[in-house]
């Protein structure tokens, strides 16, 4: 098993001149950028490494990263006060987006040269609300219990009549005496049956679109502090980029910040703005060798009745890649223009810039319709990207880390308590660059179908064409993704479990072969996980 340390990104292969500064001046690009090809080779989150050791690691209050007097920026009198201030925190919440092409966006490409990159960060659910519910509260599924994007079981509506919004990441922050903002998208079905201006407790600062034409980017509305306002005109993603520079200008000095900023991109149908229409004109859904694959050993019910993809099929696949890849240009113009803004405001070496996604998703692996919800690789493991106040620049940690650990993170790095709900780990240790003994071993990852079998709706299903008929989600699982393997649990009684490190590509169900002792002991490990509340989530992680 190999160390978790942090490592620079050129001992990875990720050579930091592959994507020339020239390449990426923060801001907005032209429909030139990337064209047809990757400007750069950093790889994030396509490297399966070993995790580290576990247990109550990330709970022990260890100096912030920012109260250890080293800068990754600039020496000076603006490194010497950002050492006397608690920073500030941006937070970038990408939508659907995988780990695959990173590297031809030249902002988020700097981000990594710049910062840390996490090579095993792990969503609680590979599904929009339930995922963004664990962001918000430091909770599994089974404990915040927002269980899908729509209501009974989830969606806005869950959330917000179970109480949750009483205390959530934005409350803990405004309570740490920082101002605080929350741009785009927050949960699914937001606002609800509630009246059109509601604002959660939490947040001095609100511009959140409204479901109406909010995938589509364009004539949308969004509540913002109180008023619901009409865009007619202008890309969503563009809109809410200058929301966020504007909060960022407007702070005080004398008052510290955290903008959560959550653009629309890439989710489908992965609409981009005009300027980039002409971008990427050759690009194709990459083919590893899980693309059209149905995999070996026994696999469960919903993936055998998967057949081959057909021509009309990948042209789909491909096409859908393309306009992902073109989406996302404006969230790589997003993080410029945050970059840009943050340098000239005189916030660069006291800010923490945080970046990664919701949940993943898949285009033709294992033979799967474009969607996440699974719990294989392409839509658990997402980028992630932190810059900041003694984080060294261009390094990579393999420390098994999620969305669960973000509020705790960002608590400690307040100077705040840990909310007592909180079920993560604060990651401040693992970017002051050390690598705690007693770290976790292991994660949790839900997903529960509360659906008729005869009238499937998710993420699989709600882009694409009516004719279709054959639409399967996975049914309700939970998986337990350690350093080294996935092992899966479905409600049929059927079980997978992957050998990450000989198999990256899931492709071998070695649950039939593996020794049932071995089994045995994964299965009692992911009850227990399962069954976990508050802090015990982080004792029961260990093993």
């Amino acid at each position: 098993m190999t160390s978790s340390r942090l490592v620079p990104l050129v001992a990875l292969g990720m050579a930091a001149a592959a994507v020339p500064a020239s390449l990426a001046p923060p801001g907005r690009h032209s429909v030139a950028v990337g064209r047809g090809g990757s400007v750069g080779t950093v790889g994030f989150g396509n490297a399966s490494g070993p995790g580290g050791r576990s247990g109550a690691g990330g709970r022990s209050g260890a100096r912030p990263p920012w109260a250890s007097g080293r800068s990754a920026g600039s020496a000076g009198g603006q490194a010497a006060a950002a050492r006397t201030r608690r920073p500030n925190i941006v937070f970038v919440l990408a939508d659907d987006l995988d780990g695959a092409d990173m590297g031809r966006f030249p902002n988020l490409s700097r981000l990594a040269r710049e910062g840390l990159t996490f090579q095993n960060f792990i969503v609680s659910d590979s599904w929009c609300c339930p995922s963004r519910a664990t962001i918000l509260r430091s909770q599994y599924v089974h404990s915040h219990d927002v269980r899908s994007n729509n209501p009974p079981d989830g969606g806005y509506e869950r959330f917000r009549v179970k109480g949750e919004e009483r205390e959530t990441l934005g409350t803990w922050m405004q309570r740490a005496g920082y101002r605080t903002s929350l741009v785009g998208k927050y949960l699914n079905g937001y606002p609800g049956t509630e009246r059109q201006g509601l604002v959660p407790p939490g947040w001095d600062d609100w511009h959140v679109p409204m479901p109406r034409h909010m995938y589509q980017q364009e004539d949308f509305r969004l509540v913002e502090n109180g008023r619901a306002n009409a865009y007619r005109r202008g890309h969503l993603d563009d809109v809410l980029t200058d929301k966020g520079a504007s909060f960022i200008r407007t702070s005080p000095r004398d008052k510290p910040f955290f903008l959560y900023l959550a653009p629309i991109a890439p989710h489908l149908p992965a609409a981009f703005a005009p300027r980039h229409a002409s971008a990427f004109p050759d690009a194709k859904v990459p083919r590893p060798p899980s693309f059209d694959r149905p995999g070996s050993g026994p696999q469960p019910r919903w993936l055998r009745q998967r057949g081959p993809l057909d021509e009309a099929a990948i042209r789909r696949d491909d096409r859908i890649y393309r306009d992902r890849l073109r989406s996302m240009l404006s969230v790589d113009d997003m993080v410029g223009t945050l970059d840009r803004t943050l340098r000239e405001t005189g916030h660069q070496d006291d800010t923490y810039l945080f970046f990664t996604s919701d949940n993943g998703f898949h285009l033709g692996q294992h033979r799967l319709w474009p969607g996440k919800t699974t719990p294989y690789e392409e839509d658990i493991r997402v980028p992630a990207l932190v810059r900041g106040p003694g984080i060294r620049p261009g390094t990579s940690t393999s420390a098994l880390a999620g969305t669960v650990d973000l509020a705790p993170t960002f608590t400690e790095l307040a100077g705040s308590a840990m909310p007592s709900c909180a079920e993560g780990r604060s990651l401040a240790p693992i970017l002051k660059g050390g690598h705690p003994a007693d770290w976790r071993k292991a994660l949790l990852v839900e997903f529960y179908a509360g659906r008729p079998l005869d009238h499937p709706e998710g993420p699989d299903c709600d882009t694409l064409p009516t004719h279709v008929k054959s639409c399967p989600l996975p049914p309700s699982y939970a998986a337990l993704r350690t350093d080294r393997e996935t092992y899966v649990e479905y409600a049929t009684g059927e079980r997978q479990l992957f050998d990450l490190a000989g198999d990256p590509y899931e492709l071998r169900n070695e649950v039939a072969e593996a020794p049932p002792e071995h089994v045995r002991r994964l299965s009692s490990w992911l009850a227990r996980f399962r069954a976990c509340r508050a802090v015990t989530c982080t004792y029961v992680d260990g093993g």
